[in-house]
C-alpha cells in the first residue's frame, strides 16, 4: 500500500495516524495519508528561515524563472498527473486536464509578470503624494514580502490547480510557500512535489507540502505569516476564529461555499448565439468535474414564459453527456469524489425536495458507461425548479451535479434581487445581447459578485465560460463565499506584502525606492 507523504524541512517524511485513499470508480484503496507526529512548528520556522531569505534575495524576474521551471516541470509530467487524477479524483480526462493545465498556466502567467517586472525586489504602489505646500516633500506607498510563511489550505477538488494558482502568486510576491491538500486527492498533490524534488527546481524552504490532517499547524502561526483557505463556510469559520489567527492579526484569505447562478435575458432568442452559449455553459457547469466546483451554476434563472422551452432544451443539453467510468474517452462526466461527498450531494438534493423545489430530471445513479452494480460515488446529474423564494435554493449549496430553475418576470431589478438573496457568489453569469439589461445587472449585482460573466452573441465562440477562473481576473467574493480576493495579476501580490507609507524629501525616496524606469 501506497503511503502519502508529506515533504516539510526540504525532506519526504511520513506521518502516522493514515485514512485511506480511494478510488471513487471502483473503490480500489489507493493509498494511505496521515500526519501525526510530525513537526509541524518546526517545518514552518524552516520555510521562513530559509525560502523567505532565499526568496526575498531574489528579483521579480528570477522568482519569474523559478514559477516557468516549476510549470516545465510539471507539464512534462502532465499525462502521470492526468492518470493520477482520473484514478484518484474520479475525474475524466478532460476534467483531470482541466485541473493541470490550469495550474500549469497560472504558473507561466506569473512567470510573463515576473519577467516583465523585472530586476526589482518590491514594489512602489503609485505615484508620488504631495504632502506639504513644498512639492519636495512627498510620500510613496512602498510594497515589501511579508517576512512569515503562506499557509495554503486547499479543498478537494483542484488538487493542482488550487496548490500552484496560489503558490505562484506567493512565490512572485517573495513568501515561501506551506500547501496542505484536501486528504482525498493527496496523490495528485504528493506526486505533482515529487516532480518538483527530482528536477531540483525548488530552492531551499520555498515549498513545503503537508499531506493529511492540519494537526496543530494554526497554533504555531506568527504574526508575519498569512493564511489562504478554499472550502467550506463552516470550516472557514473556525480558521477565522482560531487563537492565533486572531491574536497576531495573521492575514486571512477565505474562498468558501457560493452560490453561483446564470441569468437570462428575455431578450434573448433560441435561435441566437447567446441562447446557445446559455445552454452549453449552464449545462457545462452541472456536469464538469461531476459538478464539484466553486464555480458551478447553482441557481438558473428564466423568464417565467420560456421556463418549459427551457428546461426541456437544457436537459437535452445535459443528455447528451455520457456518465460513468472517467477512464473511458467517451464519458464525459464521473463520480463524486468519495461516499462522504455522496452523502452530501444526496442530502442537499433531499433537501430541496423537502422545501418544495421539484426535481424536473436526474434521481438516482442514472445510466452508467461500464459500471457494474453499485460500485463507485456515481449520482445522475439533476435540475430543479422551485419559485424564486424559495429559502433553501439561496441558503444551501448542493455541491454536486446539480442546478436549481427559477422562474423571473424578466426585469434586470427582478434578477438583482434574486442574486443579492444568495448573500454573496464568486461569479454569476448574464445571457443577453440587450445593452440596457446587461447594466441594469451587472452594475447593481456587483456588490453581490467577485465576478459577473456577461454571456452575448458576439462572444459565443470566445467564452471560455464561468466555471474557467483565469489568473489575470480576481477571484474570490464576498459574503457567504468568503470575503476573499486572490489572482487578479499584479493585485494578488497585495495579499502576500506589507504596504507600508514612506514620506520624506523627494528626491532622496525616488534613490532608494524601486522606481519605475523612465
Amino acid at each position: 500500500m501506497h503511503i502519502v507523504r508529506s515533504y516539510l524541512c526540504d525532506r519526504w517524511q511520513e506521518g502516522g495516524e493514515r485514512r485511506p485513499l480511494i478510488n471513487p470508480s471502483n473503490d480500489e484503496r489507493l493509498a494511505e495519508a496521515g500526519s501525526s507526529g510530525l513537526d509541524l512548528g518546526d517545518a514552518l520556522a524552516h520555510a521562513r528561515d530559509h525560502g523567505g531569505a532565499t526568496l526575498r534575495k531574489m528579483t521579480f524576474a528570477q522568482r519569474g524563472a523559478l514559477l516557468a521551471s516549476i510549470a516545465t516541470s510539471l507539464h512534462k509530467r502532465r499525462e502521470d498527473l492526468v492518470a493520477l487524477s482520473i484514478a484518484n479524483g474520479g475525474n475524466t480526462r478532460g476534467d483531470a486536464k482541466f485541473d493541470i493545465d490550469g495550474a500549469t498556466g497560472t504558473l507561466s502567467y506569473y512567470a510573463k509578470l515576473g519577467e516583465r517586472l523585472g530586476h526589482k525586489r518590491t514594489l512602489v504602489d503609485g505615484a508620488a503624494e504631495r504632502l506639504a505646500p513644498n512639492p519636495r516633500y512627498v510620500g510613496y506607498h512602498l510594497q515589501v514580502p511579508r517576512r512569515g510563511v503562506a499557509v495554503h489550505i486547499n479543498a478537494f477538488n483542484f488538487p493542482a490547480w488550487g496548490l500552484f494558482e496560489k503558490a505562484a502568486v506567493s512565490i512572485l510576491a517573495g513568501v515561501p510557500v506551506f500547501t496542505k491538500p484536501a486528504t482525498a486527492t493527496a496523490l495528485v498533490a504528493e506526486r505533482a512535489v515529487e516532480f518538483l524534488v527530482e528536477d531540483g527546481v525548488l530552492p531551499k524552504g520555498v515549498l513545503s507540502l503537508l499531506c493529511g490532517s492540519a494537526g496543530d499547524l494554526l497554533d504555531h502561526l506568527d504574526v508575519q505569516d498569512v493564511v489562504a483557505f478554499t472550502g467550506s463556510a463552516d470550516t472557514g469559520a473556525r480558521i477565522r476564529g482560531h487563537a492565533c489567527v486572531v491574536e497576531r492579526s495573521v492575514g486571512l484569505n477565505i474562498e468558501a461555499d457560493s452560490l453561483n447562478a446564470a441569468v437570462l435575458g428575455a431578450d434573448v432568442d433560441s435561435d441566437s448565439g447567446a441562447y446557445e452559449l446559455f445552454l452549453r455553459e449552464v449545462a457545462r457547469d452541472v456536469t464538469q468535474k461531476a459538478g464539484q466546483k466553486c464555480t458551478a451554476t447553482r441557481r438558473v434563472l428564466i423568464p417565467a414564459d420560456r421556463l418549459d422551452e427551457v428546461r426541456e432544451d437544457l436537459t437535452n443539453e445535459i443528455d447528451n453527456v455520457r456518465v460513468g467510468d472517467p477512464s473511458l474517452r467517451e464519458v464525459r462526466m464521473g463520480p463524486v469524489t468519495n461516499r462522504a461527498q455522496l452523502a452530501d450531494v444526496e442530502a442537499g438534493m433531499a433537501a430541496l425536495e423537502k422545501s418544495g423545489a421539484e426535481r424536473v430530471h436526474g434521481g438516482g445513479r442514472g445510466k452508467l458507461v461500464a459500471i457494474e452494480g453499485d460500485q463507485g460515488c456515481f449520482i445522475a446529474p439533476s435540475l430543479f425548479v422551485a419559485p424564486a423564494d424559495n429559502p433553501v435554493v439561496h441558503s444551501r449549496e448542493v455541491f454536486g451535479p446539480t442546478a436549481t430553475l427559477l422562474p423571473y418576470d424578466g426585469t434586470a431589478d427582478a434578477a438583482v434581487d434574486i442574486l443579492s438573496r444568495g448573500k454573496g457568489s464568486l461569479v454569476s453569469s448574464v445571457y443577453t445581447d440587450d445593452k440596457l439589461f446587461a447594466e441594469g445587472v451587472v452594475l447593481e449585482a456587483a456588490a453581490f459578485m467577485g465576478r459577473i460573466h456577461v454571456g452575448s452573441s458576439r462572444v459565443a465562440e470566445h467564452s471560455p465560460g464561468p466555471g474557467t477562473v483565469m489568473p489575470q481576473m480576481v477571484h474570490g467574493g464576498p459574503g457567504r463565499a468568503g470575503g476573499g480576493e486572490e489572482l487578479g495579476g499584479l493585485r494578488g501580490l497585495a495579499f502576500y506584502s506589507q504596504r507600508t507609507g514612506v514620506q520624506g524629501e523627494k528626491t532622496l525616496l525616488e534613490k532608494i525606492l524601486p522606481m519605475e524606469e523612465r
